[in-house]
C-alpha cells in the first residue's frame, strides 16, 4: 500500500519532472533517464524527511541533468559537425493528449529556436536560469544545487536571462508559421533558388546536425542565397529532384517539431545511382512571416523523441 502511494505520488509530478529535465538537457533521453533516477532514489529515501515532495523531486532531477549536462560538454569536444537539441516530434493530428513531453513543448519555451537557445549557455547557467524562470526557485536553494553562493547564482540567472533575451526570436502565430513553411516547401519543388531564398529571412541559418552519419551542413549556414543553394544541393544529392518526382508526396511528411509545423523525411535507401540516407526531421523559425531558421536533425540517435501516431 506504501509503495502503490509513492508511485501515485510520483506519477503525479512526472510531468512536471520531464519538462524540467528537458528544459534543462534539450535531450529526450537524458530527460526520461533523469525522471527515472529521480523515482529509483525517492523509493530508496527516508520518507518522513521529505516536507515538498515536488520540490525535493525537483531538486534531484536538477542535480541530474547538471550532471548530463556536464558530460554532453565532453561528448561535444568529439562531436562531428554542429550539435541540435534532441526535437519531440509528434503527427500533425496529436495535440499532446496522454503524453507529458508531447503537451509541454506546445509552450513557447519549448521551442526549437528557444532551445537552441538554451544549448549555448553553460551548464550551471543553464540550470539556474530554467530554475529560477521557469519555475521561481529562489536563489538560495538554487545556489545549494549548484554548490556556489546565492549570489553567484542570481548573477548566472541573470547573465543566461540576458542571453536569452537577446537572441530567442519572438514566436509567431501557428498560422503563419505553418504558411512560411508550406511556402518553403512549395519552392523547393521548383528547384528554383531565387524562389527558394524568397521565403526566407535576410538572416536566414541552416543548422544540420547527423553526427557524421550522413551528409548535411558540417557548419552553420548564414544568408538566404547560401542556405537555398544547399536545401537544393541537398535534394539534388539524394535524387529528390528527379524529373516526375514530387519530394513532398513521395518522401516527406508534415509533422509537428516542439509543437509547430516541421517535416519529417522518411528513411531513403540507395539505389547505386543516389545514397540512401536515415529518417531526419526538419524543424523551422519564423520571423516576419519568413524562414530565419531550419533546424536539420539527421542524427538517428537523436530522433529519441519521435511519437508515432
Amino acid at each position: 500500500m506504501v509503495a502503490a502511494l509513492l508511485a501515485d505520488q510520483f506519477e503525479s509530478h512526472r510531468g512536471h519532472l520531464l519538462a524540467v529535465a528537458y528544459r534543462m538537457t534539450g535531450s529526450v533521453a537524458d530527460a526520461e533517464d533523469a525522471v527515472q533516477e529521480s523515482w529509483l532514489r525517492l523509493a530508496g529515501a527516508a520518507q518522513w524527511e521529505i516536507e515538498d515532495l515536488r520540490a525535493w523531486l525537483t531538486t534531484v532531477v536538477s542535480r541530474l541533468c547538471l550532471d548530463r549536462l556536464r558530460s554532453a560538454v565532453v561528448r561535444r569536444e568529439n562531436y562531428v559537425g554542429q550539435w541540435l537539441p534532441e526535437p519531440v516530434v509528434t503527427p500533425l493530428a496529436q495535440a499532446g493528449g496522454s503524453d507529458p513531453l508531447a503537451t509541454v513543448v506546445l509552450r513557447q519555451e519549448f521551442r526549437m529556436a528557444a532551445l537552441v537557445v538554451l544549448d549555448q549557455l553553460t551548464p550551471p547557467q543553464r540550470v539556474a536560469f530554467v530554475l529560477h524562470e521557469g519555475l521561481g526557485v529562489p536563489y538560495g536553494e538554487i545556489a545549494t544545487i549548484l554548490d556556489i553562493t546565492a549570489e553567484a547564482a542570481r548573477q548566472l540567472a541573470a547573465r543566461a536571462r540576458k542571453a536569452v533575451r537577446d537572441q530567442t526570436p519572438q514566436p509567431v502565430a501557428d498560422s503563419e508559421h505553418e504558411a512560411a513553411v508550406q511556402k518553403l516547401l512549395a519552392a523547393l519543388s521548383t528547384g528554383d533558388a531565387h524562389a527558394v531564398a524568397a521565403v526566407l529571412h535576410p538572416d536566414a541559418v541552416m543548422i544540420g546536425d547527423s553526427g557524421g552519419t550522413t551528409p548535411t551542413a558540417r557548419n552553420v549556414i548564414f544568408g538566404p542565397d547560401k542556405v537555398a543553394r544547399l536545401f537544393l544541393g541537398l535534394l539534388h544529392r539524394y535524387g529528390m529532384d528527379r524529373p516526375g518526382e514530387d519530394f513532398v508526396a513521395d518522401g516527406v511528411e508534415f509533422v509537428r517539431v516542439n509543437g509547430q509545423l516541421g517535416a519529417f523525411f522518411r528513411a531513403r535507401p540507395g539505389d547505386g545511382v543516389y545514397p540512401g540516407f536515415p529518417s531526419r526531421v526538419m524543424g523551422f523559425t519564423v520571423v516576419d512571416g519568413l524562414i530565419r531558421g531550419a533546424y536539420d536533425i539527421a542524427n538517428p540517435a537523436k530522433l529519441s523523441g519521435f511519437r508515432p501516431g
